[in-house]
């Protein structure tokens, strides 16, 4: 992969943003594609790098939307009709492509899909343990320990000692928050909170503590719906029990839960309208078609200005 593409797939995952790693990894002349080309693919379609000409990336963007969705790796054939038989197996999707040439192409396709997140805010004995499970867990962790020194945690759960420095950490909809001050400053970090797009928003407190951080924060005139978002007690609901299983009945909430807060994003943009070439049957983005013609009130739209040509309409695109 070339140093330029390298460097923008560590930024993409700097800012938590999903890509597809296409890289050729077997080209048939006259294709344009050769072995080693490689593109990073955003969900919007957006494509960084070569991976073919004219006949080929089209349908690589539309099969890295759906490799995102799946979350797996793919191989990917593009070549003529009469070969796709040839490729029939387990792992393989085979697509056609009607261009002139006898050109055909293997893609592999590897999604980049960002790691769940979590904020943890406070300084404690839970706070490091939940931090650590989550990241044995395969999630990345940020501690926001105000005032604190960052020192205690493990190298590679990130540490904020600032909550101005929440502004800077990108959360979203898919990023959960945990306030576990302990009764330090509840109500500040309760408030930083809810200043984010947080889809869960716990506070580690006992019923009555929590009524009381509630309360202060209804009496500062904050709105009740901004209130209902925060989760108190945090966790499953396990009775009175030691730090390191509250982190854990956290933890199990926050799994059960996420299914729904990245559901929505799975496809983050809308697949975009396609028509097929009436001459080569191939698949067309219809939005920035170059080549199409009307008949009697209908658009049809080509791949090429060959099959334009061959459709014996003159070309009105």
């Amino acid at each position: 992969m070339k140093p330029e593409l390298l460097a923008l797939a560590a930024e993409l995952q700097q800012q938590q943003r999903p890509f597809v790693v296409a890289t050729v990894v077997w080209a048939r002349s006259p294709s344009s594609g050769k072995p080693g080309s490689t593109a990073l693919i955003e969900p919007d379609g957006t494509i960084h790098g070569w991976i073919g000409g004219a006949c080929a990336e089209p349908a690589v963007v539309r099969q890295a939307r759906d490799v995102l969705d799946g979350g797996e790796a793919q191989l990917m054939y593009l070549g003529p009709e009469e070969e796709l038989g040839d490729h029939n197996r387990s792992g393989v999707v085979a697509v056609p492509i009607s261009c002139s040439s006898e050109g055909a192409l293997e893609v592999f396709m590897e999604p980049v899909i960002p790691l769940p997140r979590l904020i943890v805010i406070g300084h404690s004995p839970l706070v490091r343990t939940l931090s650590a499970l989550a990241t044995a867990l395969g999630w990345s962790s940020t501690v926001v320990d105000d005032r604190g020194t960052g020192s205690g945690y493990e190298d590679d759960i990130e540490v904020v000692t600032s909550l101005d420095g929440m502004e800077r950490l990108g959360i979203d909809g898919t990023t959960p928050i945990v306030v576990a001050t302990q009764g330090h400053y509840d109500e500040p970090a309760l408030e930083a909170a809810l200043a984010t797009d947080a889809p869960y928003i716990g506070l580690v407190a006992s019923a009555k503590r929590g009524e009381t951080v509630i309360g202060y924060l209804r009496d500062r005139g904050m709105a009740d719906k901004q209130i209902e978002r925060v989760v108190s007690p945090a966790g499953i609901d396990l009775g009175h029990v030691p730090h390191r299983e509250i982190a854990v009945a956290i933890l199990a909430q926050l799994v059960q839960l996420r299914p729904a807060w990245v559901g929505s994003k799975s496809r983050p943009v809308v697949a975009p309208k396609t028509a097929i070439d009436p001459v080569c049957g191939m698949t067309v983005e219809i939005e920035g078609a170059r080549f199409t013609t009307e008949v009697d009130g209908e658009t049809f739209y080509f791949c090429s200005p060959a099959c334009n040509t061959a459709s014996g309409v003159p070309q009105t695109g």
